[in-house]
């Protein structure tokens, strides 16, 4: 009795996966003759490949001798459990999956609806999570080793913060940084985009004007600064700044980019244009073609403004 069980469940669970005996056979490692077996009960698989098998239908091992299968409305709604016991990321795309399925045939029930979102709200925690410790151990790394990686990943990482409306903690914290390094450029242009984030502009600026002599070599500090005063609508100072970000030598155009977009906001698209084709040049030359041609297109555009 309880080997029909397993074989009825066997075809069972690989049908509600929508998945024919060849195509198990080739993620399982074995022929379709051989799936076909199992399900017609003539032979028993492995015990080995039992969780394999599991694992491929969404389901676990114990599942495949209980004669009734699930006290569930759908199969959506049991993977959604076996994903609440996993927290695994791959389960979360199978019961996805499932539940697109439903939502492309139109027969949603309610619980299926906040099923639906339950799951991607766990995933979405465990992504916020992920993300978090990542890019800890980013910042926690050299400084020296690469300095612009390291520099975008600060940006990234104060960036997460304030999508979790944790802003005040970030710029806290960027604040002690500078405190307690008075003399790091990273942790200032921290500070400033932070500052930046959280609208405080006329307090970002003038912080900005405190170190920018002494760090007069760090050119996201100048770009940042740039940026800062735009906001003000002081514009000369920007494109000053910009300029000095440019001198002390940015990572891949930003400062042109910067000041093409300056020149744009205030009308003068002939400089902006020059930015454009001066931007397309240097992409050209380090092989990027597709994006040359794209500034070139800006440039027209510009020009034709």
């Amino acid at each position: 009795m309880i080997e029909n069980v397993f074989f009825e469940n066997l075809k069972k669970y690989r049908l509600a996966r929508n998945m024919t005996q060849e195509k198990a056979a080739e993620k399982l490692g074995v022929n379709s003759q051989t799936v076909s077996r199992w399900e017609c009960g003539t032979t028993l698989p492995d015990v080995l490949i039992l969780p394999e098998i599991a694992s491929l239908y969404g389901v676990t091992v114990d599942d495949f001798f209980k004669k009734t299968s699930f006290g569930y409305d759908d199969y959506a709604q049991r993977l959604s459990s076996v994903f609440e016991n996993s927290r695994d990321p791959v389960d979360f795309m199978r019961c996805r999956e499932e539940f697109a399925k439903q939502i492309r045939n139109g027969n949603m029930s309610i619980s299926d609806k906040w099923q639906y979102g339950w799951i991607h709200m766990v995933m979405m925690n465990y992504c916020r999570d992920v993300a978090l410790e990542w890019y800890r151990k980013a910042v926690d790394d050299d400084p020296e080793s690469n300095p612009n990686e390291y520099s975008i990943a600060c940006m990234h990482r104060i960036w997460m913060y304030f999508l979790l409306k944790r802003e005040d903690e970030i710029i806290a914290e960027c604040r002690e940084k500078v405190k307690n390094s008075p003399n790091d450029p990273i942790h200032a242009d921290n500070l400033l985009i932070a500052l930046l984030f959280a609208e405080k502009t006329e307090e970002a600026y003038e912080f900005f004007i405190s170190v920018k002599e002494k760090y007069h070599n760090n050119w996201h500090l100048f770009i940042h600064g740039g940026e800062i005063c735009e906001k003000l609508g002081r514009y000369d100072e920007a494109e000053a700044y910009y300029k000095a970000a440019g001198e002390a030598g940015t990572y891949f155009c930003d400062d042109l980019d910067m000041l093409a977009n300056l020149y744009n906001k205030t009308g003068e698209y002939e400089k902006a244009s020059e930015c454009y084709l001066k931007m397309s040049e240097i992409y050209l030359s380090r092989g990027f073609d597709v994006e040359a041609e794209r500034m070139k297109c800006f440039a027209n555009e510009a020009v034709k403004t």
